[in-house]
Parts: structure tokens; sequence; C-alpha cells
């Protein structure tokens, strides 16, 4: 089931698309898709989750997440594809000072 919610921006591995303290409007339990940005649980931390965006989808099912500022990103690059039951939802918008834009 789907459901809309919210999640925090912390660090600067998403800039300039999203910023350290923005609020992003995610679609919990929507499926990813190339280009996407997603909020996921890291595989080598679990307990942690990451806003990072899908650069492909592996035949398995996988998941390659990579930041759009990949000097300063902790991604798939350093720890791998990421298991699809780790994608948790797909950020549809930002809110940057309660202003709000779709994230393309």
């Amino acid at each position: 089931m789907l459901r809309p919610g919210l999640a925090d921006v912390v660090g600067p591995s998403m800039g300039p698309t999203l910023r350290h303290g923005d609020v992003v409007v995610v679609l919990w339990g929507a499926r990813p898709n190339p280009g996407a940005v997603v909020v996921a649980r890291r595989p080598d931390r679990p307990d942690l989750t990451i806003v990072k965006r899908v650069r492909r989808i592996r035949p398995d099912g996988a998941v390659w997440l990579e930041g759009d500022l990949g000097i300063a990103s902790d991604d798939s690059r350093l720890f791998g594809a990421v298991p699809a039951d780790h994608v948790l939802g797909r950020v549809v918008a930002r809110l940057r000072r309660g202003r709000p834009r779709l994230v393309r």
C-alpha cells in the first residue's frame, strides 16, 4: 500500500537537487524507476536511511543508487547494489523554506 510521508535530507550528497536541511515528500512503498530519487536503507548499515538517485535496476531487482554530488556521496559505488526490499519509497517533492517543488 502506498502512503505519503516526510523525510529529512542530511548531508550534501544530493546537491544541487536537494540540500542539507530540506524535507522531502515521500510516497512510501512506491517502486523505484531509473532516474527517481528514493529513500532506502543502506545495506551495510540497515539502521541508516539514505536519499539517493536510482541509476539502474539490475535484472535480479537490485538497485544501483548514487548521489547527485558524486564526490560527496557514500552510495552504491561504496557499498554495492541495494536489495529491492531496502528501497522504502520514492521522493515526489521537496520542501525548502516552505516552498514545495517537484523532484525530477
